[in-house]
């Protein structure tokens, strides 16, 4: 497995002479300096890869575009500020981290990549999500936390294979409308946002097994909620429920309050509660509230 650039090496590759590289059949003649990026990838687990990742980069070296093959691509803890239009040239991309940078936006050519199926672009500065990004139909997971978002482009309902979406640490005050549309979800992270109810369409999500909704401000769940009979985990710490619905006791696999982050069940502590949760819940839970005790 080849080592990384350093820092100095990518900017020599970035501003260094030009000159034709070795020909190869199945891609075609590079320029000298995006022949010295390409023998740096790797395969990993079967996908032409490389990791550009730490390099203190401020932008991305230019010939790193010519790279049509590429699959997996590590743009992660740099100080990009922007990603140029040449990003839809990587058209066989399938997996994009871009981590911990400094992007106000993606552009609308991200759109391109048909290919993709998981994007992280979280812990960036992004306050909207180009409306190319719902052109991604294979998209399996996706990352937008940690960034300043309040709304999504419908045209994301287009993302039906999406099974994992992470959008906590935004300004979402409704969940997005396209979310409802995505029925292969099975997690969805909204924890950290400014929401205050959840819709009746949170049906519509029947593969969903993981729900985090900590540290909003809800008021009340919906009677809907009760019918996700695949919910192994919902997380509805500190927010302002004073009640539970009676319904409750159809969440079958919830099997018991949960403390620990990563413990399945459900998760309610630092809500308002007008009565002691054993009471809360015993409307419809009295025969699996053996069940639900903490353990």
């Amino acid at each position: 497995q080849s080592r990384s650039l350093s820092s100095s090496e990518l900017n020599e590759v970035s501003v260094g002479q030009r000159r034709k590289g070795t020909v190869r059949d199945d891609q075609p003649s590079l320029s000298w300096a995006a022949e010295r990026i390409r023998k740096q990838t790797s395969i990993h687990f079967g996908f032409s890869t490389l990791s550009l990742a730490m390099r203190g980069l401020d932008e991305a070296p230019a010939e790193l575009w010519e790279l049509q093959d590429l699959q997996k691509l590590n743009l992660s803890m740099n100080c990009l500020c922007s990603l140029p239009p040449a990003l839809g040239s990587l058209d066989n991309l399938v997996i994009l981290n871009l981590l911990g940078n400094n992007l106000s936006s993606l552009p609308p050519e991200i759109g391109l990549l048909k290919k993709l199926r998981v994007l992280f672009a979280c812990r960036n500065r992004l306050s909207e999500v180009p409306e190319e990004l719902g052109s991604c139909t294979r998209l399996e997971v996706l990352s937008l936390a940690n960034n300043q978002i309040s709304s999504l482009p419908s045209s994301l309902a287009a993302m039906h294979h999406l099974t994992k979406l992470n959008l906590s640490h935004n300004r979402i005050v409704h969940i997005p409308t396209c979310v409802y549309s995505m029925k292969g979800l099975v997690f969805l992270h909204l924890a950290c946002n400014r929401l205050e109810t959840i819709a009746d369409q949170i049906q519509d999500l029947v593969n969903l097994k993981i729900l985090i909704v900590e540290g909003n401000s809800i008021h009340t769940l919906p009677k809907t909620l009760c019918f996700l009979d695949s919910l192994e985990l919902l997380n509805v710490d500190f927010n302002e429920l004073q009640n539970v619905p009676d319904e409750m006791y159809q969440l079958s696999r919830l099997r018991r309050l949960a403390c620990h982050p990563l413990d399945k069940g459900l998760h309610i502590i630092h809500n308002p509660l007008l009565k002691p949760i054993h009471e809360v819940l015993q409307g419809g839970l009295s025969a699996l509230y053996n069940y639900l005790k903490p353990t």
